[in-house]
């Protein structure tokens, strides 16, 4: 009973105060996602205000968040435009990596830890946080804009990439041939992610009929019960959980994709919060300063090279300059795999756990602050080296909108 009691109310103290920050971050105009993280800092381990018995059911609505944020996010596109967007983004998934991926190894290698920490934390620096994009771009109210596809083919190349790098990374761990148990565990992956982009391509109308409702309860139950599990099922075969939710929203169409998606809005929006407040809850303050450094410089060189990611898969989609800044910045952030693969990795090298805590925490911060004003920034920086005056850097009111609505 005490224990149920103690939940209660941090619970309660956790969602309460997650309902004034964002509140707050409303009332000035900015992401509630950087308050999220500094509520989870003073909530977690050396804050102010330590959790003892809620720290598993944060953990578990963590998961739901990400599954929810994912979802919802396969909710608003259609399997074909998934199918053309891979077609046409797969150049930029391999620039993504190279870009992205090489800081990481590079640092691990100059601070000694050897080649398998340096693929785990080529790892950390390569993939960005689906979780965090899916809300900075319902945030700033940006999922129907033209580069919005694009980065969305980025980050499922990304997610579906895992489905190949985790198995490899954990064999390489253990110390395992690659061409023993790895290989098994890599094509179950594969068949895993085959079979369900295959039912939600070619079946996707079936799948719409069996879960479509009138009944507003039955339609929620079903979409998100069917959410759960096939991200459960894809998890447990070393697939990306977070892929599962993403192509299950692919596969719902028509007006149960319209159905759920206003239903599970308010679900999504609690379950999103507490995911950001997890990660802070595991940081211990303490642990940061000694590897400030080295996480400043991983995430002043990562953020250039994303930002240089999304303009280039912008530009060869034939989206305008400004669209281009945009995809780039909003490509910044790091989050739940950079944490996870940073995990698996602590057993070989210690110090990589603190360090991609503080690296995860930096471009969480900075990630939604660069998706909203790269753009602008980036035209404002241009305008000057064309005038030479910052003066003349203003843009009009009305040539704003039509830029906006041309993408």
């Amino acid at each position: 009973m005490h224990d149920t009691t103690a939940l209660l109310i941090e619970l309660g103290a956790i969602i309460l105060a997650l309902g004034l920050l964002g509140r707050l971050a409303g009332k000035f105009g900015f992401s509630p996602i950087p308050l999220y993280l500094l509520a989870g800092l003073a909530f977690g381990h050396g804050g102010i205000l330590p959790l003892q018995a809620s720290e598993e059911f944060v953990a578990t609505g963590a998961e739901i968040g990400v599954i929810l944020l994912l979802l919802l996010l396969g909710l608003e596109y259609s399997a074909s435009e998934l199918v053309t967007n891979l077609k046409t983004q797969y150049p930029s998934g391999a620039v993504d990596f190279v870009l992205n991926a090489t800081p990481g190894a590079v640092m691990a290698l100059l601070l000694g830890w050897g080649p398998v920490a340096a693929v785990a934390l080529a790892g950390v620096t390569w993939i960005s946080s689906s979780g965090v994009i899916a809300k900075v771009l319902g945030d700033l109210r940006r999922l129907g804009n033209r580069e919005t596809p694009v980065v969305l083919s980025v980050l499922v190349l990304e997610d579906l990439s895992m489905a190949l790098y985790l198995p490899v990374l954990t064999a390489l761990l253990a110390g395992v041939s690659l061409a023993g148990g790895a290989a098994v565990t890599l094509l179950i992956a594969l068949g895993t992610v085959g079979a369900v982009l295959y039912v939600a391509l070619c079946h996707g109308r079936l799948v719409s009929r069996a879960v479509s409702s009138d009944n507003a309860e039955m339609l929620l139950l079903v979409v998100f019960g069917l959410a759960l599990l096939v991200s459960g099922v894809a998890q447990h075969l070393q697939v990306s959980a977070a892929v599962g939710a993403f192509l299950v929203g692919i596969a719902l169409s028509g007006e149960v994709a319209e159905g759920a998606g206003s239903l599970l809005t308010p679900l999504r929006d609690l379950f999103a919060a507490v995911f950001f407040v997890f990660f802070g809850l595991h940081t211990d303050p303490a642990d940061i300063p000694p590897v400030l450094a080295p996480a400043l410089a991983l995430a002043a060189v990562t953020t250039l090279t994303k930002v240089a990611t999304g303009y280039w898969a912008a530009r060869r989609a034939g989206i305008s300059v400004n669209g281009r800044w945009r995809a780039g910045g909003t490509l910044v952030a790091r989050g739940e795999f950079s944490i996870v693969i940073a995990g698996l990795a602590v057993g070989v090298e210690p110090g990589i756990g603190p360090l991609a805590t503080a690296y995860v925490l930096i471009l969480l911060v900075l990630g939604p602050l660069a998706a909203r004003w790269t753009e602008p920034l980036a035209r404002r920086l241009t305008t000057r080296s064309r005038t030479g005056n910052w003066s003349d850097t203003t843009v009009p009111a009305e040539l704003g909108e039509v830029v906006r609505a041309n993408g």
